[in-house]
C-alpha cells in the first residue's frame, strides 16, 4: 500500500448499507430526540407544554423507544442478514459485559471505547443499532430499566453512529486513525453526558434545587441553571468517561481494529453469493454456494 491507495482487500466493508427508508427513519427519531432532549429549551416560557413539565419526559420517553425499535426494525429490513445479526449479538453482549465493570466507580465505563472502534469499523448504520442494542441489554443485566433508558438508547446510538461517520475509513490507518478516535471519544463522551443530563435535569423539584428546571424562568436563565447542574453533578463523571475511553482506544485500539476488519472481511457482509451447478459426474451433490465470499477468505 502506498500513499492513500488502498488494496481492495483492505477496502471497508459495511456491515449495513444505510438505503433513502433508513435514512429518512434515522432524520425523524433524531429529530424527535433532539426535541426530547432539547424541550425546555425549543419552548418558551408562557408554551403550553411547560404547563406539563412532570408528564414531558414520560411522553418523550414512550415515543422515543418505540421509534428507536422503529429504526433499528428498518436498518434491518434494508440489509441486516444473519451474519451482521451474529456480529451485533456478539458486539452488543461485549459492551453489555463491560459496562457493569465501571459502574458507581467515577464513570469509568469501558463500553464506550468498544462503541467507538465498533461504529468506526461496521458503519453508521450498523453502529446505531449496536448502540442501542447494547445500552438496552445492559440495562437488563444492571438492572438500570427506568424512564431514562430510551434516552441512553437514543444517546448511545448517536455516539456509536457518529463514530461510523468519522473521514477516512478506507484511507486513514495507524496512528493518526487512532489519535482521530481518541479525540472523537473524548468530546463524545462528554456530550453522552451532557445530554444524558438534559433527560434528567427536567425530573428535578424547582423547589429542592436553584439549579433545576424552572419552567416559568426565561431560557438564558434556565441554560444557566443547567450548565451549573452539569458543573455540579456530572462533570467529574463526564471526565472519568471521557479518559478511560481515550486511554483504551490508544492501548487497545490497533490490535482491536485489526481483529474487527478482519472479522469483518471474513464474513464478506457485501459479497454476493452465487449458485453453480456440480460437475456432471457420478455421485456428485447438489449445488453448492460459491461466489466472492469463499474467494475473500
Amino acid at each position: 500500500m502506498s500513499g492513500n491507495r488502498v488494496a481492495p482487500r483492505d477496502r471497508q466493508a459495511r456491515a449495513v448499507r444505510l438505503g433513502p427508508r433508513s435514512i429518512a427513519a434515522l432524520v425523524l427519531v433524531s429529530a424527535v430526540g433532539v426535541a426530547g432532549f432539547g424541550w425546555p429549551f425549543l419552548a418558551p416560557p408562557d408554551a403550553s407544554l411547560n404547563a406539563h413539565t412532570q408528564d414531558a419526559p414520560w411522553l418523550f420517553a414512550g415515543v422515543l423507544v418505540l421509534m428507536v425499535a422503529v429504526v433499528a426494525a428498518t436498518i434491518s429490513e434494508s440489509g441486516l442478514g444473519p451474519k451482521a445479526v451474529a456480529m451485533l449479538g456478539v458486539l452488543a453482549a461485549a459492551g453489555a459485559a463491560l459496562r457493569p465493570l465501571g459502574a458507581g466507580t467515577a464513570g469509568l465505563e469501558p463500553m464506550f471505547f468498544l462503541m467507538v472502534l465498533s461504529g468506526r469499523v461496521l458503519g453508521p448504520g450498523f453502529g446505531f443499532v449496536l448502540g442501542a442494542v447494547t445500552m438496552f441489554a445492559s440495562a437488563l443485566l444492571t438492572g438500570g430499566v427506568g424512564p431514562w433508558l430510551p434516552f441512553q438508547m437514543l444517546s448511545m446510538g448517536w455516539f456509536t453512529m457518529g463514530a461510523g461517520l468519522l473521514p477516512g475509513p478506507d484511507r486513514l490507518r495507524g496512528r493518526a486513525e487512532l489519535l482521530m478516535l481518541a479525540a472523537y471519544g473524548f468530546l463524545a463522551a462528554f456530550a453522552y453526558g451532557t445530554v444524558m443530563n438534559l433527560a434528567g435535569w427536567t425530573f428535578m423539584n424547582t423547589l429542592a434545587s436553584n439549579i433545576a428546571f424552572d419552567p416559568d424562568a426565561p431560557v438564558p436563565d434556565n441554560l444557566a441553571r443547567f450548565l451549573s447542574y452539569c458543573l455540579a453533578t456530572s462533570l467529574g463523571w463526564d471526565g472519568g468517561r471521557a479518559a478511560m475511553t481515550v486511554v483504551l482506544t490508544l492501548v487497545l485500539g490497533t490490535p482491536l481494529l485489526k481483529a474487527l476488519r478482519r472479522a469483518t472481511r471474513r464474513a464478506a457482509f457485501e459479497a454476493p453469493v452465487t449458485f453453480e451447478e456440480a460437475p456432471d459426474r457420478p455421485g456428485a451433490g447438489p449445488a453448492t454456494p460459491s461466489g466472492s465470499a469463499d474467494r475473500r477468505r
